[in-house]
């Protein structure tokens, strides 16, 4: 069995050699790194009670909690495979990926019950147990989780060389990202990957035992569970873990638990902005800052750095993790930039002809080593248009100076980023059209002050239609989730085109 590259061990670890150490602190409860492994232990052993075997498919769909984390340990621990499903999304949407998945077992929380409850998960094959975190008694049809694993407190999970991870490669994780032909994919992630994954992060973060990481991103994402709460637990270190984000409580808990350690979107950071300094709290506690998921702007920077909030960047994707990383001072040394390659990969752009390009020639990024995705969840052929020749082509195009720094250019693909979640535009065009008197629709990504990017819908109305702008953007409701709903509408009589007759997006706001 696999040790060192297994999240589950280190946590075993830790438990032995500081086991009073706090692990995780979650609304005023202390979780030490002994309660943590007694909680990952009684998990791993109600799972193999429920038939849960290596390779089987776990799906979580939680708030960022201790139970989350608990079922992560024990997926790893014995080997199954654990996917964190987007808890915004809808029952429609959530239909997509229990049955791309196809689970064994379905461990969602009492506040997504409604959503569950509507998709009759008894009838989907094969058969599904449902089981629900919450307090009382859940509205699911699902067995509650709670009382179950309590059964096996001080219970050891019986493990062998089948019944768990025996090689770094096999599948830990299956985290979905949206796909640019309108459906979502699963990236399938090793166990090898997150350990170098956490690798990189324990040098940019300057990551210490004595640590203390405030998570409020959701854990369903690679940035809190990646970048945050895996590389804390390979260092044994602590982290203060929030249900959602409420920027005052942020503050709060800073100074209250002495924070050193902070990730969030730019999105999250102009909130953090608008609370008035009177209401802030003494955030000195903090050695390093990180920002990333969304473009960054020179204002932001600048105001956050006044704030006290100065933050090293980086950029990355699912399928990988970071791949790039900036300084605090690399933005004003080199304008514009985005970082240099993370330590433990290989990051490269390749100009149109798949050769190297020459610093200062724009191509994709592409990245290969071991912080790699497997695979796409049974979808080969977006694998192999995805990793080619060894690299990871990320879809996004850039420029790179002799001294290694890159600067975006731009995307392959037409992709945004609102709130810190990917968009993908033919995700919601393929929904607008659907509406009986929409006869095309296009969906770019334009600036918001608040969310970073929002999305602007093009719409060709059939002949004789009547329609609102109102009207197309609740269409969306219940097949969307709502931050992929576009803010603002725009009627069109027709499209620029290619000659090949694609839309052309860049020139759409000029018709």
């Amino acid at each position: 069995m696999i040790k060192s590259m297994n999240i589950a061990w280190w946590v075993q670890r830790w438990a032995e050699l500081h086991p009073e150490k706090p692990a995780i602190i979650f609304e005023e409860q202390t979780i030490t790194y002994d309660d943590l492994y007694k909680r990952e232990e009684r998990t791993s052993c109600w799972l193999q009670s429920m038939g849960i075997e290596k390779g089987d498919r776990v799906a979580v769909m939680l708030n960022n909690c201790p139970e989350f984390i608990d079922l992560m340990l024990a997926c790893s621990r014995m080997g199954a495979v654990f996917v964190p499903i987007n808890f915004r999304i809808t029952a429609l949407e959530l239909d997509y990926f229990i049955k791309n998945c196809r689970p064994r077992l379905f461990i969602h929380g009492d506040d997504f019950s409604s959503e569950v409850n509507s998709l009759n998960l008894d009838s989907y094959f094969p058969p599904i147990v449902l089981a629900c975190v919450g307090e009382g008694k859940c509205k699911s049809k699902g067995i509650d989780f709670g009382t179950q694993t309590k059964k096996f407190d001080g219970q050891k999970v019986f493990l062998t060389e089948s019944l768990a991870p025996s090689d770094p490669e096999e599948s830990q994780v299956i985290m979905y990202t949206s796909g640019t032909t309108g459906q979502p994919k699963g990236a399938v992630l090793s166990h090898r990957k997150t350990f170098f994954n956490c690798l990189n992060a324990d040098i940019f973060f300057e990551l210490h035992s004595s640590d203390i990481m405030l998570i409020f991103l959701p854990l369903f994402h690679s940035g809190g569970l990646f970048i945050q709460a895996a590389p804390i637990f390979y260092k044994g270190a602590t982290i203060v873990l929030h249900r959602k984000f409420e920027p005052i409580r942020i503050y709060k808990d800073i100074e209250k638990y002495c924070v050193t350690k902070f990730l969030g979107v730019p999105t999250a950071f102009r909130e953090l902005l608008k609370v008035d300094p009177e209401k802030r709290a003494d955030i000195s506690s903090l050695k390093v800052c990180a920002g990333g998921g969304e473009k960054l702007t020179d204002n932001l920077i600048e105001k956050c750095r006044d704030a006290g909030l100065a933050f090293r960047q980086i950029m990355g994707q699912t399928e990988t993790s970071i791949l790039l990383w900036a300084s605090e001072d690399d933005p004003l040394k080199h304008p514009g930039t985005v970082g240099r390659a993370v330590f433990h990969a290989e990051v490269s752009i390749l100009d149109e002809q798949g050769e190297l390009a020459k610093p200062g020639e724009i191509g994709e990024i592409v990245v290969r080593g071991s912080i790699m995705m497997k695979e796409y969840w049974q979808d080969p052929v977006k694998t192999k248009q995805t990793i080619k020749n060894e690299y990871l082509h990320t879809g996004d195009l850039a420029r790179m100076d002799e001294d290694g720094f890159f600067y975006l250019a731009g995307r392959a693909g037409d992709m945004y980023i609102s709130g810190g979640e990917n968009v993908y535009p033919a995700e919601v065009e393929k929904v607008l059209k659907t509406h009986p008197d929409i006869e095309d629709a296009a969906v770019v990504g334009v600036f918001d002050e608040k969310w970073g990017e929002t999305g602007h819908a093009f719409v060709i109305k059939k002949p004789g239609a009547s329609l609102k702008e109102n009207v197309v953007t609740n269409y969306c409701q219940g097949k969307l989730a709502k931050y992929k709903w576009p803010q603002k509408v725009t009627f069109k009589k027709e499209f620029p085109r290619t000659s090949l007759g694609k839309v052309k997006k860049i020139s759409m706001t000029e018709v």
